[in-house]
């Protein structure tokens, strides 16, 4: 699974490249949407889905803290 998303995070930032020359950003939206892509292995949803389902279904598991 960590190759894939390797190779997946490599269509976006090319292997090699200085990060630095991103801003918070574009980063911020290159994960976002890394995180929103469907995944077969999911069942064709996307990780972003996966966890708010978890949350929804689970809020007794998980806790914000300040």
């Amino acid at each position: 699974m960590a190759a894939l998303l390797a190779a997946l995070s490599c269509q976006y930032l090319p292997k090699g490249k200085d990060l630095s020359i991103y801003s918070q950003q574009q980063l911020d939206a290159i994960a976002d949407e890394i995180n929103e892509r469907p995944r077969k292995w999911l069942g064709v949803r996307s990780p972003l889905a996966v966890y708010r389902e978890l949350l929804i279904n689970n809020p007794q598991h998980f806790t914000l803290v300040h």
